[in-house]
């Protein structure tokens, strides 16, 4: 599938074969390795190696200013990966999209600008009990820096969120809500509009981390009416050190930068420096100019496989591995067991630390995630030191859930 079509539609629906698509990940293609590390960083398809080597031999420069024409070929390509994630995530304005160094990068943007415009000593940010370090640390320094204060919605014991609870945390010290929409460490996928639609009656605005939506669903801003969103191009098959920013405009231009340098001044003088607006107010220094371009070749080629076949294709092979832990393993726990839920799968053998089981399972040469996934908070909700979490994609294989579950039979044997 190398040779692709421009975004032109959310989903296709031409029958996949995934077989096809798997041989496009040369990591796995052809290989004995069972790739169940997903939500950490996915694998990258050839489009992704293709776009890179095509920029470093055609047409790399620096980007923006340049008078040259590489640079200016360059700057085309860069400004066209933009336009590629607006009308991925369907922004009305690809201005809105600034890109960053990735979702904790994002978050820390918004994080310290938001804070500087609208936080004052005594307001509240509303977190919810499953988020990411990336999710709960920023708001935390900026809580101390300007005095304010974090609230957290709870989570109950299947892994979802204790939505009865929102009303008695919302009121007009509430200044954000900024959540999760997918859980890394659980799977559980939050109901974001209705949480939206929830803090917008109250006033209050919302930002989304999507680093594990992103992947595994289709996304549209203006349908969920999000304030600010942010993901990882990492998590999608495309590049490190790559993430995105959105933000309504009326909301995201108004607020100060968050870094000083190159590109995003107007004009600076000893006396005084005025910026640039959106995007380029956001993006100091220079940008990951090869990683921007191939991710947009990424983001074309995720959707003409189609982002709700992607979603489809999932949530089956999810369904299939829950069915079997749940059935043939009586001594595993499933940590997160919510009613929606992505391929995230996150459980415990029973009486072993879940180190030793990813140990064993890499010595059979199957690649799992184990600790507290950045999520301290929520292994203390259910006080436990960590989990096993296997997150699978879309070109992973019905073939490799059945071999998983034949090494974790052994690596059970082995514990005992």
């Amino acid at each position: 599938m190398s040779q692709l079509n421009p975004i032109a539609a959310p989903y296709t629906t031409a029958p996949i074969d995934w077989n096809a698509i798997r041989a496009d990940f040369p990591l796995i293609a052809g290989h004995d390795l069972i790739y169940f590390d997903n939500a950490a960083s996915s694998q990258k398809p050839k489009v992704f190696l293709e776009a890179m080597e095509n920029m470093v031999k055609n047409s790399y420069a620096n980007v923006h200013r340049g008078v040259h024409r590489l640079s200016q070929q360059a700057t085309d390509q860069y400004e066209a990966a933009r336009k590629t994630v607006a009308k991925f995530i369907n922004a009305a304005d690809e201005a809105e999209v600034v890109f960053t160094g990735g979702t904790t990068d994002s978050i820390n943007t918004l994080a310290y600008s938001f804070g500087e415009a609208h936080i004052q000593p005594g307001d509240e940010i509303l977190l919810s009990g499953m988020e990411h370090h990336a999710n709960i640390v920023p708001w935390q320094l900026m809580a101390e820096r300007k005095g304010a204060h974090i609230k957290v919605i709870p989570v109950l014991e299947n892994g979802s969120l204790d939505l009865e609870a929102l009303d008695a945390l919302m009121g007009p010290k509430t200044k954000l809500l900024s959540l999760v929409w997918v859980s890394n460490s659980l799977g559980t996928v939050n109901p974001i509009p209705y949480l939206i639609q929830k803090a917008h009656a109250y006033g209050i605005p919302v930002m989304v981390d999507a680093a594990q939506a992103a992947p595994h669903m289709p996304i549209d801003v203006q349908a969920i009416d999000c304030d600010f969103l942010a993901f990882s191009a990492h998590k999608m098959c495309g590049p490190t050190g790559l993430g995105v920013l959105y933000g309504k405009r009326h909301l995201f231009e108004p607020l100060p930068p968050y870094r000083g340098g190159g590109d995003m001044i107007d004009r600076v003088r000893f006396e005084k420096t005025t910026f640039q607006g959106l995007p380029f107010r956001f993006e100091a220094g220079t940008p990951h100019i090869l990683g921007a371009v191939a991710f947009a070749s990424v983001l074309a080629y995720l959707s003409n496989i189609g982002m709700r076949q992607i979603e489809a294709r999932e949530r089956q092979l999810s369904s299939s591995f829950r069915q079997q832990l749940q059935q043939n393993f009586p001594e595993v726990n499933a940590i997160g067991t919510a009613a929606d839920s992505v391929s995230v799968v996150s459980f415990l053998v029973k009486g072993h630390h879940p180190m030793d089981v990813g140990v064993l399972l890499d010595n059979q040469n199957i690649a799992v995630r184990t600790g507290h996934h950045c999520c301290q908070p929520l292994m203390d909700r259910f006080g436990i030191p960590g989990t096993v979490r296997a997150s699978l994609a879309f070109y992973n294989t019905e073939e490799e859930i059945e071999r998983f579950f034949v090494a974790l039979r052994k690596t059970i044997q082995l514990l005992r």
